[in-house]
């Protein structure tokens, strides 16, 4: 079965500023956060279908209420759960993008998942996550 449902790619809406820290190996704030967020929250509200996809880390309960209150969107949350060896391998392995490896821990440190958060295995294929997922739905 398939959803059919836009797509929202977190990572391409971060602001210059974000991408610069980041690829220099500086963790972001949710200071930082703020304008990355009024972004997301603005593609969700002029995308033009009933429910959406958002690819992102919400890591920190600030992320999370803003994307919960300012989007009047019920949300379910899904965190994608990786042993912290296979995370890094992956990070390593991407080309072209702006997050060093070198950031996983300030990532993991930051990660608070909200309590209605639904977890899955991250280290099966993608077409079985992409399965389970759509099972749960």
């Amino acid at each position: 079965m398939q959803m059919n449902w836009p797509l929202i790619e977190a990572d391409d809406l971060h602001p210059r500023e974000n991408v610069d820290k980041m690829s220099n190996g500086t963790p972001l704030t949710d200071r930082d956060r703020a304008a990355w967020l009024d972004s997301l929250i603005e593609a969700i509200k002029t995308t033009p279908s009933s429910a959406v996809v958002l690819a992102c880390s919400a890591l920190t309960p600030y992320v999370q209420s803003r994307l919960r209150d300012e989007t009047s969107c019920s949300c379910q949350w899904w965190l994608i759960d990786l042993p912290r060896e296979v995370l890094e391998r992956r990070i390593r392995a991407r080309q072209n993008h702006f997050m060093p490896a070198e950031l996983i821990e300030s990532q993991l440190a930051s990660l608070t998942p909200p309590e209605d958060v639904i977890r899955i295995n991250g280290d099966q294929a993608i077409s079985k996550i992409r399965d389970e997922i759509i099972a749960h739905l």
